[in-house]
């Protein structure tokens, strides 16, 4: 195993910024820039460069069939907490009712 290897298995995970993100996009689509070279420039992994490209593309509705953009994403996330506590809302209701018919008769 070279040092390089182990270089790359032992880095931390990163997070960038959303301007960030963009400014990398922006280097790779308009400047025409391979993004391999934008990688190895910025030290970036190519798997993580290539999803933030795809989501841009989504985003402009030029994503594959079905997929969804950041903001679909988001609404999906936000409506799957809302049932979450709803359903924990509902299940507490029942509990409640089932004791105080309990306690009633």
């Amino acid at each position: 195993m070279s040092s390089e290897e182990v270089f790359i298995m032992s880095r931390k995970r990163r997070s960038f910024t959303d301007e960030f993100k963009a400014e990398v996009v922006n280097l790779i689509a308009e400047q025409r820039r391979p993004v391999r070279q934008v990688c190895q420039e910025l030290d970036l992994t190519e798997s993580s460069v290539r999803r933030w490209v795809q989501r841009v593309e989504i985003d402009a509705g030029h994503g594959a069939e079905g997929a969804l953009t950041t903001a679909e994403r988001e609404e999906l996330r936000r409506l799957r907490r809302e049932v979450k506590e709803v359903r924990m809302e509902r299940d507490l209701l029942k509990k409640a009712t089932a004791f105080f018919a309990k306690e009633s008769s």
